[in-house]
């Protein structure tokens, strides 16, 4: 189980590798006012969300199964750490529909929006390990 264990916390990073830096890139797009800026982030939030996050947000659901299976997690501490992973898988198919409104040029929010959009999946990651290595309950 070792193994499950670090291919589910590889891919975990990998997840949140794409999470953090996926709003990163909504940030600049939305500044960008030139065809050639637009068209660049355009192939570049396309290739992060399904070439790397989604990736990363289905193996890692995958090996968290497998280690709940494995070794029969229970305790308050879980439920909690699934109610924000749940949150995490919304908060990755938001993006994913901003990926396709960028797409499609119809975004309407601004840079701002996407710099506090880009701190929400720190917050997910600070409570999720906490809950993981300390089992407060």
């Amino acid at each position: 189980m070792l193994w499950v264990k670090s291919f589910h916390v590889i891919f975990m990073v990998t997840w949140f590798a794409g999470l953090f830096y996926l709003p990163r890139l909504f940030v600049y797009h939305a500044m960008a006012d030139d065809a050639v800026s637009i068209e660049r982030f355009k192939v570049m939030e396309r290739k992060l969300y399904y070439g790397i996050a989604t990736p990363g947000g289905i193996l890692t659901l995958v090996f968290g199964t497998w280690l709940w299976l494995g070794y029969g997690f229970t305790g308050g501490w879980l439920h909690a750490k699934l109610a924000l992973v749940a949150v995490l898988v919304g908060y990755h198919l938001w993006c994913g529909r901003i990926v396709r409104t960028f797409r499609d040029d119809g975004n309407t929010r601004s840079h701002v929006f996407y710099r506090w959009f880009n701190e929400f999946p720190v917050l997910l990651l600070v409570a999720i390990i906490i809950l993981v290595v300390v089992k407060p309950f």
